[in-house]
């Protein structure tokens, strides 16, 4: 069996996120594709790339990411690090022609993307988006049910991303919030959303969208009120291309709000409805049903998809239920599955390039406020 040695650049909140399903795939499947060695970490400085080292179980530390791609036993670099990094690490993992797993979104602007386009001619590496929601059960049997049929024409669609981190107004304003990192709501929040929607119900072809900044100023990390650029909030009407209409919104101000990942689909034939706060659930509603008498069998179905992933995936059991760590871990699965086989699976790096291209739209409406084509 072949092993593939890991170097991750970036062990803040996706980083542990990426670090934990590596290590745990060889619980969860069995056989499993591949093995892999964490070969190396790398963060902004030595103190914290070695606690990384000692917190992840990696074999080496570095605060220059080149040290990973560089090194001959790195098969696999990892890119979490925050988006306005993303560019430069792509091209540099392309070049030297390792294998890339990359979190979402692909760059911080589309200009960035289209250089990543053009490096990718010819390159012979397996390339995969941390698109992480497309890996619930729950999801992916709502894929196989629209290919089968069962939704008919799409007719609409709606769906929301909502947060509430950042109704505080004194909360202190972090990298995510600052459009010169190629961060907002929009491509944080925003890109999982459109992602599915495209991927479920799309394929998405144009958008009207409107962006919102509640609060003006913030203080930065040393108390000082600064300007916010980043939005804090993107609702949009989607048509799709055929003909499909439907209302998408990312949001960090929805006040109550956890990580409410939700989307609905309706179609000719019947429904889907997905919500990330209840991930062991797929909800269906079918046409074919009888209505009668006394309302027969019609009505909304939870199909309980909880974690019956297909095999190999063998722990901890299909009736267990499924949290927010699984679909990444089943996302970095295919992944190393994909790079196991050298077939190119999806979401792939030229889908993260599509997804700039959305974003991009969605900004330029917000600013025309005017219909734009994908």
């Amino acid at each position: 069996m072949k092993t593939f040695g890991i170097g991750l650049i970036g062990f803040g909140f996706i980083g542990k996120a990426h670090a934990y399903g590596w290590t745990n795939i060889p619980l969860f499947y069995d056989p499993v594709p591949a093995r892999v060695r964490l070969v190396g970490v790398a963060t902004t400085n030595p103190a914290s790339a070695e606690k990384a080292r000692e917190r992840g179980g990696f074999q080496t530390s570095t605060a220059d990411w080149r040290e990973l791609v560089a090194r001959q036993d790195v098969d696999v670099i990892d890119i979490a690090s925050p988006n306005r990094a993303h560019v430069e690490q792509l091209l540099a993992a392309i070049q030297a022609g390792k294998h890339v797993y990359c979190d979402k979104p692909l760059t911080a602007t589309l200009a960035e993307a289209e250089r990543v386009e053009e490096a990718l001619r010819g390159y012979r590496g397996i390339g995969q988006m941390t698109f992480n929601n497309r890996f619930f059960p729950a999801t992916l049997r709502a894929k196989q049910l629209i290919e089968e049929g069962y939704l008919g024409e799409v007719i609409g669609f709606r769906g929301s991303y909502l947060h509430a981190g950042s109704v505080d107004p004194s909360r202190p304003m972090g990298w995510k919030q600052k459009a010169s990192e190629g961060a907002g709501t929009l491509r944080d929040l925003g890109s999982h959303l459109l992602d599915l929607a495209d991927w479920l119900a799309g394929p998405l072809e144009s958008v009207l969208a409107e962006t919102r900044i509640l609060h003006p100023e913030r203080p930065d990390a040393s108390g000082r009120r600064v300007r916010v650029e980043a939005d804090d909030q993107v609702a949009l009407l989607a048509r799709t291309a055929s003909g499909a209409v439907g209302t998408l919104e990312a949001s960090k101000i929805a006040t109550g709000a956890e990580d409410e990942l939700r989307l609905e689909i309706h179609g000719s034939k019947g429904a889907l409805r997905f919500n990330l706060m209840d991930p062991n659930w797929l909800e269906a509603y079918s046409l074919s049903d009888p209505e009668t008498p006394l309302g027969g069998l019609r009505g909304w179905k939870r199909i309980a998809t909880v974690q019956r992933y297909q095999a190999p995936a063998a722990f901890p059991g299909g009736k267990m239920g499924a949290g927010w760590l699984r679909g990444h871990m089943h996302c970095q699965y295919s992944f190393l599955s994909a790079v196991a086989s050298g077939k190119q699976g999806e979401p792939s790096l030229l889908r993260g390039v599509r997804m700039e291209r959305m974003l991009a739209a969605v900004a330029e409406s917000a600013k025309s406020r005017s219909w734009v084509s994908l």
